[in-house]
């Protein structure tokens, strides 16, 4: 298989482990853009792999804050809060995934096309959300 074959695989848990730089974007409808820098680290537990973003959120017009959020990333790429909720299911080829969290709507779409940099993007809608959210992950 080809490097280029490799890329396009399917990614499995194992492919996420370890530490990436994260850059996300988050461009709200009514209200200030923001920006976190940071990393995330996918790190084995027994359940699969602990994801920890940590990184600095920069809201226009407000003093940077530390940021810091954990997920669980099972075997079959199903991806849960810390809390124990179910978020949604990573689609291994890339592409659409959802959550509803009422009352508001998460569509999200993963992209795998320049592995191993990759990126997420969620649009969210709800009565008091609007925003377009997009994160690139690189090593």
């Amino acid at each position: 298989m080809s490097e280029a074959e490799s890329d396009r695989a399917a990614r499995v848990l194992a492919d996420f482990e370890g530490r990436w730089r994260m850059a996300r974007r988050i461009g709200q409808a009514n209200g200030p853009d923001a920006r976190l820098e940071g990393e995330a680290c996918w790190s084995p537990v027994a359940e699969g792999l602990l994801c920890e973003e940590r990184g600095v959120l920069s809201v226009e017009g407000q003093p940077p804050l530390e940021a810091h959020r954990r997920y669980l990333w099972r075997a079959d790429l199903s991806v849960w809060f810390d809390d124990g909720r179910y978020f949604h299911q990573v689609p291994g080829q890339g592409g659409p995934c959802g959550h509803w969290c009422a009352p508001d709507q998460y569509d999200g779409v993963y992209d795998f096309n320049r592995w191993p940099v990759w990126r997420c993007t969620w649009q969210v809608r709800g009565p008091r959300k609007d925003y377009r959210m997009v994160t690139e992950y690189r090593r």
